[in-house]
């Protein structure tokens, strides 16, 4: 049995480095969209899924948003209420890796926010870093704009120590469907600095899925912080220095201007 919106995508992530040494670095993942409305249904229905407890696949509130216990729906309310966008109870789904047997980091998290007509109110973009930190970006998105969304943002929170903090971030957005594809430009005053693309195609959230996704992307989680690590090794060796860590923003979400042609 599936539910409602909610769903499996599979595919791949690409990052390509661009400067000031060359690297591409591909590898398989999949994902969970979560409808945040039905995650109570999702844990009734699936065995080998849960909602805040340990299953094969989970999802926990308190790995996003604030990192407190509650409803996350509740908590992503509260930010576009205060960027002055008025959610009016459309609906938000979460595009994120889940925990496997309990471990789970996202290095980006997106969360599309829906007005109750169905159109696309903005985007949020939750990033986490590995020393624990997490920061969103939200950019609202004009009445009428159609996909692919384009959005920028100026960075504003430290992810990689071998990655300035001047940079621009571009993003081109095809939002879930039968497909989807989330690529991300950084760009410093010379030009692109580091891209990534991921795109999957949708495929049902269902016990069948789960097994099948397990087989295929065995250890996902574990996979994405060891090759995190890795290229960090292979940064390092090319003698490409570390950047100093400044401070978190002091607000745990920036709010964007929506991207104008």
């Amino acid at each position: 049995m599936t539910c409602g919106s909610s769903a499996l995508y599979v595919g791949s992530v690409i990052h390509v480095r661009l400067k000031p040494h060359r690297r591409r670095l591909s590898y398989r993942l999949f994902s969970l969209l979560v409808d945040l409305d039905e995650l109570g249904a999702l844990d009734r229905r699936l065995r080998l899924f849960s909602l805040n407890r340990f299953n094969v696949l989970s999802l926990h509130e308190r790995d996003h948003g604030a990192g407190e216990p509650g409803p996350l729906k509740a908590y992503v309310e509260r930010q576009l209420a205060a960027a002055g966008l008025a959610p009016d109870g459309g609906a938000v789904r979460l595009l994120t890796m889940p925990r496997v047997l309990g471990y789970a980091f996202n290095p980006l998290s997106v969360y599309f926010c829906h007005r109750r007509d169905g159109s696309l109110l903005a985007i949020l973009y939750e990033v986490n870093n590995t020393f624990g930190q997490r920061h969103s970006y939200l950019i609202p998105v004009e009445s009428g704009q159609s996909a692919p969304y384009r959005q920028t943002a100026n960075k504003r929170f430290y992810v990689s120590p071998f990655m300035d903090m001047d940079l621009v971030y571009s993003f081109r957005v095809d939002p879930p469907g039968e497909g989807l594809r989330i690529a991300i430009l950084a760009r410093d005053g010379d030009g692109p600095v580091l891209s990534a693309v991921q795109s999957a195609r949708r495929r049902p959230l269902t016990d069948g899925g789960i097994a099948r996704v397990l087989v295929t992307h065995p250890m996902l989680t574990l996979k994405v912080i060891a090759g995190i690590h890795w290229e960090a090794l292979w940064i390092w060796a090319k003698g490409i220095g570390l950047r100093p860590r400044p401070p978190a923003p002091e607000s745990p979400v920036s709010v964007l201007p929506p991207h104008r042609s």
